[in-house]
């Protein structure tokens, strides 16, 4: 029965059966390998980047092996399946893999020298979301909006990178005009209080504010504090509601923007 010879196919029971146990224990053994990777990776602190695309590298090339053994046993010539895989990829390079080898490269460099983590924010080629993860050939960024988005790695590698949350701390900068005529200490004595009450804002580096620039219709005013990365939108938030409410409460005036025009007459 074992022997029996399917027809058309020329393929044996026991082949079949032999192939059929061949997936079932390779996948599972390539299974227990991620599991023994992950948790080794996570003794020896490994980033997550870095983990996860080697592990994706590995099951690639485990699950490949996997399906050259399954088609030995069913009899197939693995030399002319490998010649033939090679012939297929020589073809495919012909037309624009190059690409697809800059994106792995790419990849690899970005999990290695890490730019940016796992759950950072950043502004890289045009996009600016939270980093969900590293892929083999591309990374894959979520919005606030919660909007997906996912770029080959070529272009972020070749690209400027700006990563809000590598550092625990970050400088809130709010410019703000004042008209001309207001009383600059008094202006500056009102924010720098503001600053100093705001439970969130760190003592040192110490806040300031600065007179920046005499622009056409106010005198700028920069008023800057630091805080911790998390707390950066929600403080930013805040002072820009303080300053308004207590500018406005002092008498000290936000113009708006406005051009003087001097008509003369013209001699005749």
């Amino acid at each position: 029965m074992l022997n029996y010879t399917f027809p058309y196919i020329d393929i044996t029971v026991i082949q079949i059966i032999t192939a059929i146990i061949i997936a079932v224990v390779g996948f599972l053994v390539i299974k227990i390998i991620e599991d023994i990777m992950k948790r080794t990776f996570a003794k020896l602190s490994i980033p997550g980047l870095v983990s996860g695309l080697m592990i994706k590298i590995l099951k690639m090339l485990l699950s490949i092996a996997v399906v050259l053994a399954i088609a030995a046993a069913l009899g197939f010539n693995i030399s002319a399946l490998v010649l033939s895989i090679s012939a297929i990829i020589g073809l495919i390079l012909g037309f624009g893999l190059q690409d697809t080898w800059s994106n792995l490269a790419a990849g690899i460099w970005l999990a290695v020298i890490r730019p940016f983590r796992q759950g950072d924010y950043i502004e890289v080629a045009g996009y600016t979301g939270i980093v969900r993860g590293i892929g083999i050939m591309a990374t894959e960024l979520a919005t606030f909006d919660n909007v997906y988005i996912m770029i080959p790695n070529k272009y972020v590698w070749g690209s400027s990178i700006k990563n809000y949350t590598r550092f625990d701390k970050r400088r809130i900068e709010i410019t703000v005009g004042v008209a001309y005529g207001t009383n600059l200490s008094k202006a500056i004595e009102v924010a720098m209080k503001i600053l100093k009450e705001h439970p969130l804002v760190l003592d040192e580096p110490a806040p300031a504010v600065a007179v920046t620039e005499l622009a056409d219709s106010c005198v700028k005013l920069a008023i800057r504090a630091w805080t911790e990365t998390k707390n950066y939108g929600k403080v930013k938030a805040d002072i820009i509601r303080q300053v308004y409410e207590r500018f406005r409460s002092e008498g000290i005036e936000i113009p708006y923007p406005q051009l003087d025009i001097h008509i003369r007459d013209m001699p005749r």
